[in-house]
């Protein structure tokens, strides 16, 4: 398993934003955020964003308020059933407290916690905390 942020362009920006004490984001999009950006928001780890379009490729501004930590991408996609989530919870993140791990399942696109409740598994995309 390999940790690929190189070629996820937000979670670089994220990385880069911590350094330079920035509280808002403004990246160009190369592919779409749309469901991975609102998982973050809902549970609290960023604040609102807006995605604007300049009619050649279009930007996000998210508002940061200083809970994310790290974020990162998995590449390749690998399986994730439903019994071993826990697994991929524990090698993610730094602990069971907090956290989340992206999925993409039958459902669309979750947290490892909305996977356990309908119960089921996917792929993982990434996690952040």
């Amino acid at each position: 398993m390999q940790l690929l942020p190189g070629p996820d362009t937000f979670s670089v920006s994220l990385k880069n934003i911590d350094y330079h004490s920035l509280f808002t984001l403004t990246q160009r999009l190369y592919s779409n955020p749309s469901s991975v950006v609102p998982l973050a928001c809902d549970t609290g780890y960023i604040g609102e964003f807006e995605i604007v379009d300049d009619h050649r490729s279009s930007k996000i501004v998210i508002e940061l308020n200083g809970r994310l930590n790290k974020c990162g991408v998995i590449s390749p996609r690998f399986d994730c059933p439903y019994d071993e989530i826990e697994k991929w919870i524990v090698n993610l993140l730094p602990s069971r407290q907090f956290g989340h791990v992206i999925l993409s399942t039958t459902y669309g696109i979750m947290t490892h916690e909305e996977a356990r409740r309908k119960k089921t598994g996917g792929k993982v995309l990434g996690f952040f905390y």
